[in-house]
């Protein structure tokens, strides 16, 4: 009579991986959100994985830079050209950062063109769609607040103009327009508004945000391309 084979003991990996899956749930985490059924879709579906990938990038670049720029009109514009010309890789980093900007904005903007004409702002998607026009305004403005930063010619007369269209509704627009340049004219107050705006504030909310599209993403699903017949 054959004798049972003795059971191989588990690796330490696999103990530590059913440690954490007993306690933190790593395997249903997984079927729910990377191994969920999806319908059979198309290249055009990748935009909007390609914005939050483009998006970390961003947020991983501009962290780079926040060690070397000083929000200063005496100083911006020279701690700029300091990363551009003497920090290892940080015309790469910065390269990066400034266009990546207008990259994210592009993909961002045709992955809404992508769901309005494919119809998945219809019911039961409504409020996927309002979370990602939000997201849409929240990458317009962290492209805008960071357009001030460089303090240069160009930097200074666009965001000039950019806050006077701010200023422009009647009744509340003086009020917006000192909000937001801090004064009646653009100074250090409005670098620091826009420096504190562009790291902090419009970040949070955009992450805050990214939670919110994404689970409502998971929970509802996405729409599947229409058929020759629909």
């Amino acid at each position: 009579m054959a004798e049972n084979p003795t059971p191989q003991p588990e690796s330490r990996g696999r103990r530590l991986f059913g440690w954490l899956d007993e306690r933190a749930g790593l395997l249903t985490l997984w079927r729910t959100i990377l191994a969920r059924p999806v319908p059979r879709t198309n290249w055009l579906y990748t935009l909007g994985s390609a914005s939050m990938i483009l998006g970390a990038l961003q947020g991983i670049t501009g962290m780079l830079l926040t060690i070397y720029y000083i929000p200063s009109p005496d100083h911006a514009y020279d701690s700029i050209q300091y990363i551009m010309t003497e920090v290892t890789f940080g015309w790469l980093i910065r390269g990066i950062h400034h266009w990546g900007a207008t990259l994210l904005v592009i993909v961002v903007f045709l992955h809404m063109l992508r769901t309005y004409f494919l119809g998945a702002y219809k019911f039961p998607r409504e409020l996927t769609w309002l979370t990602g026009a939000v997201l849409l305004l929240g990458v317009l403005v962290m492209g805008f607040s960071g357009y001030l930063l460089p303090w240069n010619q160009k930097a200074y007369w666009a965001s000039s103009v950019g806050t006077a269209v701010i200023g422009a509704p009647p009744v509340i627009g003086p009020l917006l327009l000192r909000i937001v340049r801090g004064g009646g004219e653009i100074g250090a107050v409005t670098l620091a508004r826009f420096y504190g705006l562009h790291i902090w504030w419009a970040p949070a909310a955009l992450v805050a945000l990214v939670f919110v599209h994404l689970y409502l993403i998971i929970r509802i699903g996405i729409t599947a391309p229409p058929q020759r017949d629909e």
